[in-house]
């Protein structure tokens, strides 16, 4: 199977891409409207201060304290994360309609990568802003774990760059090339 062009692999991806995209943006819509709804009836839900939720490492539940506007902070928090997801997949569903042409080194792509890095950067910084905040709000349930550094993520990060400036280099030699012949 071919891995650029129509029918090929990069084909089938793009498709996975527009679903997953459209599923975050569904995910953002509900978080925002989830939390909008919290603070608007607030004064309504002011029952929900002890949820029961069941921790996965002990068999009975756990009693937690959560005010609403703490869930709310909490849904916003990962509308934030949800929207930083959106912009990655947006940019992946670009590069790979690039890759669906034939034609992947065009000099957008590289814009494009970079934005990518850009955002897992910003999403591995704001994964280390929610789990403190989590600790902070429900130390219960969350634990002492603290912030723990991913090292795979900050890889792939890296990857991301290097990806970039292949790109940016793949798009110079096809201009060298076209002003060649």
């Amino acid at each position: 199977m071919r891995a650029l062009g129509p029918g090929s692999v990069s084909s089938f991806l793009k498709i996975v891409l527009e679903v997953v995209h459209a599923a975050l943006w569904v995910a953002l819509g509900l978080l925002l409207i989830g939390g909008m709804a919290l603070l608007v009836f607030q004064p309504f839900v002011g029952q929900l201060y002890e949820l029961d939720l069941h921790d996965l490492t002990r068999s009975h539940p756990a009693n937690i304290s959560i005010s609403p506007m703490m869930l709310a902070l909490c849904m916003f928090g990962f509308a934030i994360y949800v929207a930083v997801l959106v912009v990655v997949f947006n940019r992946l569903r670009r590069i790979f309609e690039t890759l669906t042409l034939g034609d992947p080194f065009l000099p957008h792509n590289v814009g494009r990568l970079r934005v990518i890095g850009l955002a897992l950067i910003a999403l591995q910084l704001w994964s280390y802003v929610l789990s403190t905040f989590l600790h902070w709000a429900a130390p219960s349930v969350h634990g002492d774990k603290g912030i723990s550094v991913n090292p795979t993520a900050w890889f792939a990060i890296l990857v991301v760059f290097v990806l970039a400036e292949v790109f940016r280099e793949g798009a110079r030699l096809r201009q060298d090339a076209e002003l060649t012949i």
